[in-house]
């Protein structure tokens, strides 16, 4: 792996692929991150859906549209440490779940990160919007708030005594801008506390009041005037600001956009209430259509567009809430007759494709084909070393191991090829499947694994210890093959424990 960094990479440039950074314009990158939206949720990949995207189905017209993209999990923060680092999140201290409200960083201290690719390549960088990868959050009495959690102590109502001792006066440590980026500005966790926004280092205001029960979320100090409804309009506001600024300065730059929406609180602004067909949670993806319009016409008025690649992807599928106060049943947005991760199974948190399939367009214009297709199986860890093969840069050694560059599949080269040998998927309960061309195999109750919101499959009524799947055959995941091809299961077993030894 790290061999055909070295190599490879050089020699894109050598081939004539991308010339030296040197003697380019190097692009400006926008990766534009959705926040639990389904592949069915865009109506230029599912014609039945209820929501309409027309400027992401524009997106994807002027660019080239993944049909096989995983997230490298199935819940949003190892997800979002996967795109950052080319790293599975399971590779770090987190096994299972999400960081927890006031969690100390994921991203380990001298970790690589795409953002210092960048910074190394004399870009400005910014992470604008949702972080949820964890701060050092200091306290009145000079310590941090980890320092106070320990398993047992972890529970709502230790986190509520501690956020008392909470200095919000003091910086906060080990961000955003510690991990690549020079700009940082969003409201970490839109569900959790604190309720306010941040920028770089510090909380903009103090938050000295209790969030009343009547709004959504959990249990926590906000500052006066706290608006859901105005998160994601704040967010895309900076993100243009931010566009603009650089372009006049003719710097180029790398916007990490990690949008709130369609999350909960499924809090859609004025605008956009009753403008879908599938409740609040339909308003609020035809709000997040909106925000990805707003940064694409930052960049054709700034006259960057030519030399911009914006990609557009979400952090796991849907849970397919209906938006009912700010929240909803899972899959409940189906009684709209709307299905968010079509044509899949599952949904946010599970193995199956509807927890970790999810939409994938890149533009970038000139150089990839307008309105096509790959149908190439990828992972958003692959993020990283695209960015490093677009620079003609190095990543360091034993770095970015889960991540391999997509160039050749943006420009259509087949030389070097795209050489991913597998893609692993982790569940949210922590559990793990794994990819190899056609096939996947799901780990399930009785191997030591298992799926959450689904009982283990069944074969002439006896629960089965694996699921294998054709996908080329059987896209939906219906018919379990375990039992007829045994030599299949045997070798994806053995090749998730090789992957999982590569720590």
């Amino acid at each position: 792996m790290q061999i055909m960094k070295k190599i490879i990479l050089p020699l894109i440039a050598m081939l004539g692929i991308l010339p030296p950074a040197q003697s380019q314009q190097r692009p400006n990158v926008i990766f534009i991150l959705a926040d639990d939206l389904g592949y069915g949720d865009l109506s230029c990949l599912n014609p039945d859906s209820k929501i309409r995207t027309p400027n992401i189905d524009r997106l994807a017209k002027q660019g080239k549209t993944f049909t096989d993209a995983h997230t490298p999990a199935s819940l949003c923060t190892p997800t979002r440490y996967g795109i950052l680092t080319g790293r599975y999140g399971w590779r770090s201290s987190l096994k299972r779940g999400v960081l927890k409200h006031y969690d100390p960083p994921l991203i380990e201290p001298e970790r690589f990160t795409v953002g210092k690719l960048f910074q190394e390549n004399a870009y400005a960088t910014a992470c604008i919007g949702k972080w949820h990868l964890g701060w050092d959050w200091p306290l009145k009495n000079n310590s941090f708030f980890r320092d106070s959690l320990y398993k047992g102590n972890d529970k709502p109502a230790d986190r509520l005594r501690i956020e008392k001792l909470v200095d919000f006066s003091k910086p906060l440590e080990n961000g955003p801008t510690t991990k690549g980026f020079d700009y940082y500005f969003g409201d970490d966790v839109p569900n959790y506390p604190p309720y306010c926004f941040f920028e770089n280092n510090k909380t903009v205001g103090i938050p000295s009041r209790y969030k009343p029960d009547s709004m959504y979320g959990h249990p926590g100090f906000m500052i006066d005037n706290w608006s859901l409804e105005a998160v994601v309009p704040s967010i895309t506001a900076k993100a243009v600001s931010f566009i603009k600024e650089k372009a006049n300065i003719k710097k180029p730059f790398f916007l990490y956009f990690a949008l709130t929406s369609p999350h909960v609180p499924i809090a859609p602004s004025a605008t956009f209430r009753g403008t879908s067909k599938a409740g609040p949670y339909g308003d609020f993806v035809q709000e997040t259509d909106w925000a990805v319009a707003e940064i694409m016409k930052a960049v054709e008025d700034a006259g960057i567009d030519k030399n911009t690649i914006i990609i557009f992807t979400s952090d796991n599928g849907s849970p397919g809430q209906d938006g009912e106060k700010m929240s909803g049943a899972m899959n409940a947005v189906m009684k709209y007759d709307h299905y968010p991760n079509y044509p899949f199974r599952g949904m946010k948190t599970d193995l199956w494709e509807g927890g970790h399939h999810v939409p994938f367009i890149v533009k970038w214009s000139g150089k990839i084909k307008a309105n096509s297709i790959s149908d190439a199986t990828i992972c958003q860890t692959d993020f990283l070393a695209t960015c490093a093969a677009i620079l003609n840069s190095s990543i360091p050694e034993k770095e970015a191991q889960d991540s391999y560059s997509l160039l050749p599949l943006l420009l259509d080269k087949k030389i070097p090829s795209y050489n991913r040998p597998y893609t692993v998927h982790h569940s949210g309960e922590g559990f793990f499947a794994i990819r190899q061309n056609e096939w996947k195999l799901i780990m399930t109750g009785n191997s030591g694994g298992g799926l959450v919101q689904s009982i283990p499959e069944k074969v002439n009524g006896v629960a089965v210890p694996v699921q294998l799947y054709d996908l080329k055959n059987d896209l939906q995941e219906k018919n379990n093959l375990y039992l007829k091809y045994p030599e299949k299961v045997n070798a994806l077993q053995q090749l998730l424990k090789q992957a999982k030894a590569g720590q």
